[in-house]
């Protein structure tokens, strides 16, 4: 396989690097590609260097794209990256609410990944680490209300996010004054409910994309979704507390035993032992670690969970990469 990396410099892009050379994915020719201002730097793959392109305008002579540019430069060139024959597997925003563009996780709707026209969309990290433990317990149980909180790393709002954590909270433990770029608000020591734009339902676009993106992976237009999303004073993995309402009768010992068998989750769950999902031990995982799960008190026939899943790995890259293989 020839294999290009868009963004090859950036946080997702040097794992996508990783996790290719972790799974042993057959990559005969690896071209990188990022901003003119990372051209020219060198980047070790297999043991040899590869030297960073600038990303070009046009298509780009490879099987596979695994683009994470950003939703603006994919909306623009992915269509002409993709022009002659390679598949663009896309991390941004760009093309996933498109009805002609799969949006895949491979544990969960792999079919619609080989009905792609030359553009295959990457989920949101948030909603693909919700939907990894989500969808067996909707298969069994059938889901039908979900209420969902985010605690969110900085990793999400990339390189510059997860530095300005460490910078300010040095700022902060040295005493001298505090501030921020990247985030509306400072992040050390701190909570923010807001990641995204404000839309005009109150809700923000990162809130939303859980509701859409859930929706269209598992082909359940009408299931009620809500989400609150929080960036969170961490380095890496997101978190998600959830609420989920099923129209058949489940328990916490149904739901793990359906869990214990679904792909890409590591059920984490003895509090007896303090033992459940944290950022600390999600983070590295190919897994999703799942846990805390119990009978909802406010509800009937509703179960609560807790989960953790690194946002870089199975919310970005690993994900990116799984789609690959699946057109193997």
């Amino acid at each position: 396989m020839r294999v290009a990396i868009v963004g090859a410099t950036g946080a997702v892009g040097k794992e996508l690097i990783k996790v290719l050379e972790a799974r042993d994915f057959p990559v005969d020719e690896l071209r990188l590609f990022a901003s003119p201002r990372s051209a020219g730097k060198t980047v070790n793959f297999q043991g040899r260097p590869h030297t960073v392109e600038v990303t070009p305008e046009g298509p780009i002579p490879t099987d596979v794209v695994l683009a994470s540019a950003g939703g603006s430069v994919s909306k623009k060139l992915a269509p002409l990256w993709s022009s002659e024959g390679a598949v663009v597997i896309d991390n941004s925003s760009a093309w996933r609410y498109d009805p002609e563009v799969p949006l895949v996780i491979p544990e969960i709707n792999p079919d619609a990944a080989r009905a792609h026209k030359g553009i295959i969309a990457n989920p949101n990290c948030t909603t693909t680490i919700l939907a990894v433990a989500l969808w067996p317990l909707h298969k069994a149980f059938r889901a039908t209300n979900v209420a969902v909180s985010t605690y969110q790393a900085t990793s999400g709002a990339g390189a510059e996010g997860m530095q300005e954590l460490l910078d300010e909270t040095r700022n902060y433990l040295e005493g001298r004054p505090v501030g921020h770029k990247v985030f509306q608000h400072p992040i050390a020591f701190n909570v923010i409910p807001h990641i995204d734009a404000f839309q005009d339902n109150g809700y923000t676009r990162e809130e939303m994309k859980v509701v859409w993106e859930t929706r269209k992976i598992f082909d359940e237009p009408e299931m009620k979704i809500s989400c609150t999303a929080v960036r969170i004073p961490t380095l890496r993995a997101h978190s998600e507390a959830a609420t989920v309402l099923f129209e058949r009768p489940v328990t916490p010992e149904a739901a793990r035993a359906v869990l214990e068998e679904a792909p890409g989750v590591e059920v984490v769950d003895e509090p007896a032992e303090n033992r459940y999902p944290m950022p600390l031990s999600a983070t590295g995982k190919w897994d999703v670690e799942v846990g805390r799960i119990r009978q909802n008190l406010a509800f009937d026939n509703a179960l609560d969970f807790f989960v953790s899943g690194d946002q870089l790995l199975k919310g970005a890259a690993l994900n990116a990469v799984q789609i690959a293989e699946l057109l193997l």
